[in-house]
């Protein structure tokens, strides 16, 4: 039996085989899971779920799938208003993939993902530790305003990967260097 607490509605799941599980799942506008034979009030059990890169999920038996099914997405799905086919994506909007509140959660275009994960607070906490890192560089200030200086000129004659070589770091370091994810204070 699950105690109610005032002003949390609870929905049942619906997903691809749902109707052949021995018990029904239900999420509520608070954020919490329960499985129930007849009714939430009566046989309802509350489920705690397992964690998968931080999100709360349920991993259920379901034929033709993996049975992963993330508790955000399920709320949001039935308790918040998707304004388009276009937004595909759940951002919780306080940072905390704990909280599946219904009204921390909302759907997102992939762009607005990508904003939202930018002024996360753990994100700008990397950035500013990534930004006053001294040791275990593979790069110097010196080397990376070379880098620039070189990825800049519109007679560059080395190719990324060449640049890559040469200095002995990834492709990639040097995307993010030119992007300004890593060594922006470097000009």
């Amino acid at each position: 039996m699950i105690k109610k607490i005032t002003g949390e509605t609870w929905k049942q799941l619906q997903f691809s085989g749902y109707k052949n599980l021995r018990k029904k799942y239900a999420v509520s506008t608070l954020g919490r899971a329960a499985s129930y034979t007849a009714s939430i009030t009566e046989d309802g059990k509350l489920l705690s779920g397992s964690l998968t890169s931080g999100y709360r999920t349920l991993n259920l038996h379901v034929e033709n799938g993996n049975g992963t099914i993330y508790l955000h997405r399920e709320v949001a799905k039935l308790f918040c208003k998707k304004p388009s086919p276009k937004y595909k994506f759940v951002i919780h909007l306080n940072y905390k993939k704990a909280d599946n509140n219904y009204k921390n959660l909302k759907w997102a275009t992939l762009e607005e993902v990508g904003a939202h994960q930018q002024k996360s607070p753990e994100k700008i906490a990397y950035k500013k530790r990534q930004a006053n890192k001294t040791e275990g560089l593979k790069l110097n200030a010196i080397q990376v305003k070379a880098i620039k200086d070189t990825i800049n000129n519109p007679k560059r004659k080395l190719t990324y990967k060449q640049l890559a070589v040469k200095y002995k770091v990834s492709e990639m370091t040097l995307y993010r260097i030119k992007s300004g994810e890593n060594w922006s204070k470097v000009k």
